[in-house]
């Protein structure tokens, strides 16, 4: 195999592995962020029924 075709399929599997990383990250901070709206939520609706 050439050099030049192992490089470019080198650089196309780090390409697709940041890709995926990038994604995974999304999806993580997505979850983060409705867990903490809805643990919000909670909160201000159980504040509101004590008074």
């Amino acid at each position: 195999m050439p050099k030049a075709a192992i490089a470019i399929a080198c650089i196309c599997l780090m390409t697709l592995s940041g890709c995926g990383n990038t994604a995974y990250g999304l999806k993580k901070d997505g979850q983060e962020a409705s867990h903490a709206m809805d643990n919000a939520t909670h909160r201000v609706l159980s504040a509101g029924a004590k008074k």
